[in-house]
């Protein structure tokens, strides 16, 4: 038997440029912040993660209690999974020791088990229609390991490469140049287009933030990592604030479900 579904807005934003560049500002944020305190303030990188942790947990929750889509709310939840993201991978690739190669492979491992799952169990890893607690937990899950596995291949290309910050910023941009070639020129899938854009763009504000706040010596300009984080928080309001945003819709009210 047919009947109307009833279509509501997700509680992500539409994907648009504006979400790509509050995206790009919020992981180079996350890649300064993430080392403000694990470093400049010596937290430690075990400290710094169970921190950011604590305030992942707490955001995610907020936003699946949530009603309704809040720009706020959203991209806080995304900083916070970028800075864990940040920490999280430096305390497995350097004080556990499992190094850049081994720690980009077990979070893809993981990202790829969590959107198969996902997959499964929906039928769909499309962020059109995030409006579900069991999809927002999916959802967040993706994110989280895809913020933490960018920041391993930034450090990857970046050190293990030899490129340097300023070569793996451009290996990555290229990339997402890539991606946006096939978006408009191609028929390949959106959904993975969305993904493959997502995962890039942390290792591009990764090895960003690591230029502007890594020392002399290493590549980098060696800015005050506190100041940095400043200023690209403040560009990411100021977007919040003159840039409107609005929630991805699902499919058009006319469409009907069996």
């Amino acid at each position: 038997m047919n009947q109307t579904a009833e279509y509501t807005l997700s509680k992500v934003p539409e994907v648009t440029l504006v979400f790509w560049i509050i995206k790009i500002a919020a992981t180079t944020l996350g890649e300064t912040g993430g080392d403000t305190v694990t470093m400049t303030l010596n937290w430690g990188y075990l400290a710094g993660t169970l921190l950011f942790f604590v305030a992942l947990v707490a955001l995610v929750a907020t936003q699946i209690v949530a009603k309704k889509f809040h720009p706020s709310l959203y991209w806080a939840t995304i900083i916070a999974s970028t800075t864990f993201g940040t920490t999280m991978a430096d305390f497995a690739d350097r004080s556990l020791g499992i190094g850049y190669t081994g720690g980009s492979s077990i979070l893809l491992f993981c990202l790829l088990a969590t959107l198969g799952l996902w997959y499964w169990s929906l039928g769909s890893i499309s962020v059109d229609s995030v409006n579900t607690p069991k999809v927002e937990v999916f959802y967040w899950a993706a994110i989280t390991f895809s913020q933490t596995l960018g920041t391993a291949l930034g450090d990857w290309m970046a050190d293990s490469t030899g490129l340097g910050y300023e070569g793996g910023a451009i290996v990555f941009g290229a990339a997402l140049a890539v991606v946006a070639a096939a978006y408009y020129w191609t028929k390949v899938s959106r959904v993975t287009l969305f993904w493959a854009g997502f995962i890039l763009t942390r290792p591009l504000g990764a090895t960003v933030g690591d230029f502007l706040d890594k020392p002399l010596n290493h590549g980098g300009l060696a800015l005050n990592r506190p100041i940095a984080s400043a200023v690209i928080a403040a560009f990411i309001i100021g977007c919040l604030l003159i840039l409107p945003q609005r929630a991805g819709s699902h499919p058009k009210a006319s469409e009907t479900v069996a």
